[in-house]
């Protein structure tokens, strides 16, 4: 006789077991969600691990991403100028005529300096470079503005040290493993770099508006004196940056400051340098500060 097509689970033991099995599945998986979400929240620190380990996985991912889009660049830029090379050949000649006159007065200049600088007794300090590396990834979709660097604390790298290109300031590490580092761009909303106008030092400070753009504004506001093209460079003030790195360009003048550009767009940079601390306190102070409040949390982490 052939078999009822209407019996349902109850009449079937194993059905039974199967079903009440994946009811307490599934009210795990959420229970643990949640306790995972909790300690997200309270103790982000937590994670660092796991974001130091995934870093470190995709490490050879990242760089051989980094490669292909050098290469990529390289033959854009190359036919390019191939199309423009009696252009530019006009250009660089009438630059190269400039130059050399600039040169003459740069020459007299630094004589005069270094003249002046041994009668005052002024000697430059000469800051060395830790270590040199590779932008290997960047945050995709997120509020926030990280970048990850191919090289880690096995080459001396530490939390709060600043991280630079040949045309201006990055920004700096926040985390570190063994091979990988993470990079607090200065374009995420949490990093404030002091500034000053390289022509006169007026005295401003940087700030990420988390799209790609930056907010110049100053100390003192009630008067506006930025106008569009004005450079700002790092001041040295708060102890982490070096002095005179060059950090943004002003577009967008208004009442308090202005709308900016980065010296050095990150999207555009393959190698970087990360220098020591300008002042070693101020770094240790910003590690406690950070071990103690958590490191800056991407909300697409969670």
């Amino acid at each position: 006789m052939a078999r009822s097509q209407d019996r349902r689970p109850g009449f079937s033991r194993r059905a039974q077991y199967g079903i009440f099995t994946g009811y307490v599945v599934a009210i795990l998986g959420v229970v643990v969600g949640a306790v995972l979400l909790i300690v997200s929240l309270f103790n982000p620190e937590a994670f660092a691990f796991a974001r130091s380990g995934a870093s470190e996985i995709a490490r050879p991912i990242g760089q051989a991403s980094a490669e292909s889009r050098a290469t990529g660049q390289g033959v854009f830029a190359a036919v390019g100028a191939y199309f423009n090379a009696g252009r530019q050949n006009a250009a660089l000649r009438r630059e190269v005529e400039a130059a050399r006159a600039d040169a003459v007065t740069m020459r007299a200049v630094q004589t005069e300096n270094a003249r002046l600088k041994a009668l005052l007794g002024i000697i430059d300090p000469q800051v060395r470079p830790i270590a040199a590396g590779r932008l290997i990834g960047s945050t995709a979709a997120s509020a926030r503005r990280f970048a990850v660097l191919s090289i880690g604390s096995s080459t001396g790298l530490r939390p709060g040290m600043p991280v630079r290109s040949s045309t201006g300031l990055i920004g700096r590490i926040v985390e570190t493993g063994r091979d990988t580092a993470r990079v607090l761009l200065v374009t995420d909303p949490d990093n404030v770099v002091p500034v000053r106008r390289a022509t006169d030092g007026l005295p401003a400070f940087v700030q990420g508006a988390a799209n790609g753009r930056i907010e110049i504004r100053l100390i003192n506001s009630g008067v506006n004196p930025v106008h569009k093209g004005d450079v700002f460079v790092t001041s040295g003030s708060g102890g982490l940056y070096p002095p005179n790195i060059p950090v943004a360009i002003a577009t967008d003048p208004h009442h308090d400051g202005a709308v900016g550009h980065l010296a050095s767009d990150p999207a555009d940079v393959d190698y970087v340098l990360v220098f020591p601390s300008f002042q070693p306190a101020a770094q240790a102070a910003l590690s406690e500060s950070e071990k103690a409040a958590g490191p800056p949390r991407d909300p697409g982490d969670q």
